[in-house]
């Protein structure tokens, strides 16, 4: 029992040096980021003896900062829309279809998820960009592309939720004359929330925060996403650290509210997933 309990004890620990070791970092951007650039250069460590906020007010101005934040939304809700649907739906067939077809597909599906963007991201762009098909670097089309490399992990999730649905609801679907695409609609999908959540949550996060892809598909300044925002700003204000800190603050400000205020939902479908 007292051995149980040093056991705990030291778990406890352990776990309180790493969170203040991962909340240190953030705790210095926050308070540097009210500071005047003179006293964080001074003392970076100390509390600030003036909050400058005004500092946000001014990397909001200065980032544009509500136009990046539109675009980034616009650009994770259509793709996370999308892959949603077609990663469930071809879930769905591929869980329920017993061929051939449909099992060397999903091998496909698995193994592509080992294929770093990196090692694509030259012939991705010889054959997209200008000098290929020509498609327009905008929200749609980066959306198009994010659907492409996103649906395998998904569909990879969706497929081990769909497997343990009884058929038989299925089947007395059909019986009642309901088509494939109104049975999924209609019962396989209400079921899938908890998985779904995990979806959403994980595309979105990945989306949202993503650089590479937006930083060889978005040339126009107008269609800029938030990271490639921060970085030109970053760069532009790197001298003045209190206006940089507080554009870094105001750019992982949506992210970090949208995974607090979502946690429960992931959390649900990982217990979910462990559970089936």
């Amino acid at each position: 029992m007292k051995r149980a309990r040093r056991i705990n004890i030291f778990f406890f620990i352990f776990a309180s040096v790493l969170a203040v070791l991962y909340a240190f970092p953030f705790v210095m951007v926050l308070l540097n980021s009210v500071k005047d650039k003179r006293e964080v250069r001074n003392e970076p460590l100390a509390w600030p003896t003036e909050w400058r906020w005004d500092n946000f007010a001014e990397a909001i101005d200065r980032m544009d900062y509500w136009q990046a934040l539109g675009n980034s939304l616009i650009i994770t809700v259509l793709s996370v829309g999308a892959i949603i649907i077609t990663s469930s739906m071809l879930a769905y067939y591929l869980a329920r279809s017993k061929t051939k077809f449909s099992s060397v597909t999903f091998l496909v599906l698995v193994a592509s998820m080992i294929v770093p963007f990196q090692a694509l991201m030259i012939p991705f762009v010889g054959l997209f960009g200008d000098r290929g098909l020509g498609l327009p670097g905008n929200q749609f089309t980066i959306a198009f592309f994010y659907v492409g490399f996103g649906v395998a992990l998904s569909t990879f999730l969706y497929h081990g939720f769909i497997t343990n649905i009884p058929y038989e609801l299925d089947e007395a679907a059909g019986i009642d004359g309901a088509s494939p695409l109104r049975t999924f609609r209609s019962i396989i999908f209400p079921m899938l929330g908890p998985v779904t959540a995990t979806v959403a949550i994980i595309n979105a996060l990945w989306i949202w925060n993503d650089f590479l892809l937006p930083s060889v598909v978005l040339l126009d300044n107008e269609q800029k996403t938030i990271p490639l925002r921060t970085f030109v700003f970053y760069g532009n204000y790197t001298s003045d650290y209190g206006l940089a800190m507080a554009g870094l603050v105001i750019s992982i400000l949506p992210i970090v509210i949208f995974y607090f205020v979502m946690q429960r939902q992931i959390i649900a479908g990982i217990s979910a997933g462990a559970v089936k």
